[in-house]
């Protein structure tokens, strides 16, 4: 039995860019059963995320657990992703801060088992739901619970810290204002006060000589960064853009 075409296009008016896609992922979520497709569509519709109401989403070619009131991974880090594990030697370290449901974390293991890959995260239920997705997931703020014998052994520290400044909070979609909470998006006035807090306490992780941090951000942001970078001993070795040729992550390792 295919989906309906009148699922489709409530999505659609819903303003459901990719209607057809998210249309099956109900039919499927539901069990193909009219009734109980019809709620899940009602509550797309109202703007809550796909991913909360499916319970999982791909990233980075793996499957992963969302739980509700969980920062919902994109695809803009996924070229991010792809490359701190290119970087992240076989049997090294890696180190996610604000993993959230660990998507980062869990391509890093999935692409290097042989590495120890952990996870942190202030909020209890993305810890939790990064354990259920494999990740070694730690509850703190930042580094503040990353074991003190990681230091100087990190061959790769990821971060997808909240990096939406805050004029403009207003512009996002919205599923984002609506349901995900702004604690996980609002980066502070230019969106740069937790980048600037994660290069300012990457060096005490990261391994002599060949360590490299890798943060997500957008715009310009990366231009704000210097004085920070400079300040941490770091450098700049590579913009990441995506397809599009927008900015999606800094490279920086030891100056």
């Amino acid at each position: 039995m295919s989906v309906p075409e009148d699922v489709v296009e409530i999505l659609r008016l819903a303003g459901c860019v990719a209607a057809e896609e998210e249309a099956e992922e109900l039919w499927a979520a539901g069990g193909r059963d009219p009734h109980w497709v019809d709620a899940l569509v009602r509550r797309r519709s109202r703007g809550e995320p796909l991913a909360w109401i499916t319970g999982r989403v791909v990233f980075g070619g793996v499957e992963l657990a969302v739980h509700p009131g969980v920062y919902v991974p994109r695809w803009q880090s996924e070229p991010m992703a792809r490359r701190a594990a290119e970087l992240l030697p076989t049997g090294g370290r890696g180190l996610d801060l604000c993993t959230g449901c660990g998507a980062v974390a869990a391509v890093l293991a999935a692409c290097r088992p042989a590495a120890r890959v952990i996870g942190t995260d202030r909020d209890k239920t993305a810890v939790a739901c990064a354990r259920a997705n494999g990740v070694d997931a730690l509850l703190g703020d930042l580094d503040a619970p990353v074991p003190a014998d990681w230091a100087g052994t990190v061959d790769v520290l990821t971060a997808v810290v909240p990096y939406v400044p805050t004029e403009e909070m207003h512009l996002l979609d919205r599923d984002s204002r609506s349901y995900e909470p702004p604690a996980a998006l609002d980066g502070g006035p230019g969106g740069t006060r937790l980048l600037v807090e994660v290069i300012r306490r990457a060096p005490r992780w990261l391994r002599p000589s060949t360590g490299v941090v890798l943060v997500e951000l957008g715009g310009t942001q990366a231009e704000g960064l210097a004085a920070a970078l400079a300040g941490a001993g770091l450098a700049v070795r590579d913009i990441g853009r995506d397809s599009e040729g927008d900015v999606r992550y800094l490279e920086a390792g030891w100056a």
